[in-house]
């Protein structure tokens, strides 16, 4: 069950949170709510970059018992960034940055996971999609043990379009893949470095491996070759700050 303070209901309601420029995660309409109602929210949401989900009404009755209009509205539990304001002020701050990218990470308890793996290592942010990922609620803030309160999380719209602008910055963009041959200890990670992780069903998807500048494979020798995202996120993380403590540089 999603705690009330987890959301807001009603078309006004939501409306006037949307124009209040709250960090909503994602709105749901019902499909049976008015064409023009609903083509306005829409269009608002999308102006701010807000996932719209058209959902038969009595998922929205599954949430709330309230006079909710068809119209529901899930907080957000963090503030969200874009990669285009993040870079240039990690730069700005003298950071060598380091970014994690999740590409269709959709299970709250691996993405608690890396996070809390990542600010326990320094990474400057976390980058995930706003279709086909995660949501950042409070189960992902506790099942990160509170680090998603200090690592900053940048949705984007157009995953590619971000990585591409992260290449575009200077950074290394690195894919994790089981067809690469070079072992990840053999990449050189003591440069801007964005690390990229994808689904355990489906990997990194093939437009975003495109962009990957380099490939690099974690070993592994049992039966079922099969490593979890966050473990293996957790493997290569901190593969980074082993080099970058090896070059005599900071972590951050």
């Amino acid at each position: 069950m999603i705690d009330k303070t987890q959301y807001i209901y009603g078309v006004h309601a939501v409306q006037e949170a949307i124009d209040a420029g709250k960090d909503i995660d994602k709105i749901l309409l019902s499909k049976t709510l008015n064409a023009e109602t609903a083509q306005a929210i829409a269009e608002r949401a999308r102006e701010l970059r807000v996932p719209v989900q058209r959902v038969p009404v009595q998922k929205i009755d599954r949430i709330t018992r309230g006079n909710h209009q068809g119209v529901l509205a899930l907080l957000a539990a963090v503030t969200y960034y874009r990669v285009e304001d993040i870079v240039p002020q990690l730069f700005d701050n003298g950071e060598n940055p380091f970014i994690v990218v999740l590409d269709g990470v959709t299970d709250v308890r691996n993405f608690g996971a890396v996070a809390r793996t990542c600010e326990c290592a320094g990474v400057s942010a976390i980058v995930i999609p706003d279709r086909e990922s995660v949501s950042v609620n409070a189960d992902a803030v506790k099942t990160s043990a509170g680090a998603l309160n200090y690592l900053p999380v940048c949705r984007e719209h157009n995953l590619v379009r971000a990585v591409k602008l992260l290449r575009d910055s200077g950074f290394k963009v690195v894919g994790t893949s089981d067809k690469s041959q070079m072992p990840y200890t053999q990449g050189d990670f003591t440069g801007p470095v964005a690390i990229v992780l994808g689904s355990e069903d489906k990997g990194i998807s093939p437009e975003i491996m495109k962009l990957c500048d380099t490939q690099v494979l974690i070993p592994e020798f049992g039966h079922i070759n099969s490593l979890n995202v966050s473990v293996a996120g957790g493997i290569i993380i901190y593969e980074v700050v082993r080099q970058r403590l090896g070059d005599g540089q900071s972590v951050k």
